[in-house]
């Protein structure tokens, strides 16, 4: 309990929501920019393709959401998109691998470590096609234009996400939870030719060349 200076007792924030997704803070990582726990009613919305627009620097992405697939993902995307968490951030990392080409997002802090200050569970994909020549038979094709959570290991997504920008081959470990429309692989395909800031640790790793900035996040549909 917390004591205000009148002597009136308030109940401190709850560390978990008691619905199906059960978002959880996480003290040791708080959040890179403050915001609360998202809503989480006993009935998770799961039918729906809401969209959702990130205005970037280098043009626009439009996203089309899955409540269906990933419906406490989906939750979580649109309570930080509308507490304007995206707003003023940088995506961080840019892939080029042959087999892992995304553009990750979501880290207000711009390091790659920062989240929200909760996490939730894993909605895990289980309809993705299989990679080919894969002797572990446990990895599967991430297609071009899929919008995934990264996360840091089971159960573990906050606000960071990934954009496909060509088919990648990954175990399916990621939450699935919407698609880029076309103008979004568009600006994204710009953003992936600029190439990767040159850094001692890789040539296919690191940071776009061309500095992509979410300018903000707007629930368009």
């Amino acid at each position: 309990m917390m004591v205000l200076g009148g002597g009136v007792a308030q109940a401190a924030p709850p560390d978990a929501t008691p619905g199906p997704c059960g978002y959880q803070v996480t003290p040791d990582e708080p959040a890179a920019r403050p915001v609360p726990l998202p809503p989480d009613p006993r009935h998770t919305p799961d039918r729906g393709h809401p969209e959702v627009l990130l205005k970037t620097n280098q043009g626009p992405v439009p996203l089309v959401l899955d409540r269906a697939q990933a419906p406490c993902t989906v939750q979580s995307f649109l309570h930080l998109v509308r507490k304007k968490f995206y707003d003023d951030t940088t995506c961080h990392r840019l892939t080029a691998y042959p087999t892992l080409k995304v553009l990750q997002c979501g880290d207000p802090s711009n390091t790659g470590e920062g989240g929200p200050g909760y996490r939730y569970k894993d909605e895990l994909p289980t309809d993705l096609a299989p990679a080919p020549n894969d002797p572990t038979g446990l990895r599967r094709i991430y297609p071009r234009g899929t919008l995934a959570m990264a996360n840091a290991g089971p159960d573990t997504n906050g606000s960071q996400f990934f954009l496909v920008t060509s088919d990648s081959v990954l175990r399916p470990n990621y939450t699935v939870f919407g698609r880029i429309s076309a103008a979004g692989l568009a600006t994204l395909d710009k953003v992936a030719a600029g190439g990767i800031v040159p850094n001692p640790d890789s040539e296919v790793d690191g940071r776009p060349a061309l500095t992509t900035d979410i300018q903000r996040a707007k629930r368009t549909c």
